[in-house]
């Protein structure tokens, strides 16, 4: 299954990286290869955020949609997904977020395996670099809307 991890310190509050984060209807104007994505569900319980969201991702005329469980955990200023339909054969991934004098640290680790052996293999050799690029277009967004002028 490929995995991969990266960590960025992004100049804004934590509270600001979470909305952004959490804000998935967004994705198209700036996630790559984000095609859309649909919010279905929302609910808070306390400290708890439940989001039941579809993602369509690709590229030309190979794209592919599939449906999260996205859970909001205030308390732990984590995000945590998982995928109930799609290509995904398994999905986990994990925000986490601290903040230190308006500088946010956020982690962002993701673990996945498609239904489809050989994109599965495809898709470890170039994994990191993807997720790398997915991370500099969320650092970049921040900083465009948080940043100091």
């Amino acid at each position: 299954m490929p995995k991969a991890s990266v960590k960025r310190l992004i100049e804004c509050k934590k509270e600001q990286l979470i909305d952004l984060v959490l804000d998935i209807e967004k994705y198209p104007e700036f996630v790559p290869f984000c095609i859309d994505a649909k919010v279905y569900e929302k609910k808070q319980e306390k400290d708890l955020l439940f989001i039941i969201a579809d993602l369509t991702i690709g590229k030309g005329p190979l794209n592919d949609t599939y449906k999260s469980d996205v859970r909001y955990n205030k308390k732990e200023n984590s995000i945590y997904v998982t995928n109930l339909d799609g290509p995904l054969k398994h999905l986990e991934n994990k925000w986490l977020f601290k903040e230190v004098n308006k500088i946010t640290e956020v982690s962002f680790d993701v673990d996945f395996e498609l239904k489809n052996k050989f994109l599965n293999i495809v898709m470890t050799k170039s994994f990191q670099y993807g997720l790398d690029k997915i991370a500099d277009a969320f650092q970049k967004r921040a900083e465009d809307l948080f940043s100091k002028t």
